[in-house]
């Protein structure tokens, strides 16, 4: 779910001006999956602009409050989420920890690094939603630490349908500050891109695994 139409907007504007979202419906980017996409994503670029990601940590503050209420602690999805998740904590002036893809092979062969004590209500901060598979698996590891995760607050999603499904499977509400749709709609309301561009990228989206082959 998005908050609101304004920071939805603002959100996609501010990804497209600073190149953290870039569309090439022309030209498509190949992702590591193999899927050929007209749009790439990379918002860990924002952390490199502090007017910028002082709004974003903002908003996300925001909706993390109006969704959740305060929680005891923020964690962030690694790598892609750390920073924008620490400034959301320090401007909720909440504990931070983050979770690992996977527990490290050495040491005290940790997957959630901080102090996290059993039992809190756990807020989680992403940077991108595609498939949400690498979302849920930090949520399971929160629960398998017996924490209460209240639910995800993100900065994009594309919008998959998969990821819906996978959301709905592992009963975790998702709030994003912006989305695909609002993108195009910006994108193409400040003239990035053109009705014709606009409509290939509506149309990968509806397929985005077999779009190009």
């Amino acid at each position: 779910m998005v908050l609101d139409k304004h920071t939805a907007k603002k959100t996609a504007e501010l990804l497209l001006q600073i190149n953290a979202i870039k569309l090439r419906p022309e030209n498509p980017f190949s992702w590591a999956s193999g899927w050929k996409s007209p749009i790439y994503c990379d918002n860990r670029v924002l952390l490199s602009y502090p007017a910028i990601r002082n709004y974003i940590k903002e908003q996300m503050a925001k909706q993390v409050d109006a969704h959740y209420g305060k929680p005891d602690v923020i964690a962030g999805v690694a790598t892609g989420a750390i920073g924008m998740g620490a400034l959301v904590a320090d401007t909720m002036g909440l504990p931070f920890v983050y979770v690992r893809p996977e527990p490290k092979a050495h040491g005290r062969k940790n997957q959630i690094e901080g102090h996290l004590e059993p039992h809190r209500n756990v807020v989680v901060i992403e940077d991108l939603i595609s498939t949400g598979m690498s979302s849920l698996n930090a949520v399971k590891a929160l629960r398998e630490g017996q924490a209460n995760v209240k639910g995800m607050v993100a900065v994009f999603t594309y919008g998959f349908e998969v990821a819906k499904d996978n959301f709905e499977a592992q009963r975790v509400t998702l709030s994003t500050l912006s989305s695909y749709e609002f993108l195009l709609e910006q994108a193409l309301d400040s003239n990035y891109v053109n009705m014709e561009q606009r409509d290939t990228l509506m149309e990968w989206r509806k397929n985005p695994s077999q779009w190009k082959k």
